[in-house]
């Protein structure tokens, strides 16, 4: 049920979380952007279209365009989860969102985020 509510949410209410956290730490909304491309395949003005809209942080996955095939590679734990286990497909690519964002905002180079595919 936890998993519920957190699909529900507003994608236009967890990015700025997300661009917070990055730019807490001197990193730039042009880098958030780009993981959050990256990770998804939407192109900047979908993006930023999915950051004005109602629509919710699952769906938004949901309707990615294409997510990159290299995500696999994004182990870790964040929040105290390793990402690699958690058992619900969509549940983990929020997580692997978190986990991106997470070494982005600890200084990690960009292309070392995005596993060396810049």
């Amino acid at each position: 049920m936890e998993n519920e509510k957190v699909y529900q949410m507003s994608f236009s209410k967890v990015y700025p979380l997300l661009l917070g956290k990055a730019l807490k730490k001197g990193r730039t909304k042009d880098e958030v952007d780009q993981v959050i491309r990256w990770l998804t395949g939407y192109g900047q003005e979908a993006l930023e279209e999915m950051a004005e809209k109602q629509v919710s942080y699952g769906d938004f996955f949901r309707n990615a365009p294409r997510l990159n095939e290299n995500r696999e590679l994004i182990k870790g734990v964040v929040c105290g989860v390793r990402v690699e286990e958690v058992k619900e497909p969509l549940m983990r690519e929020i997580r692997r969102l978190d986990k991106l964002i997470d070494e982005l905002a600890k200084g990690k180079p960009l292309d070392k985020v995005l596993r060396g595919q810049i």
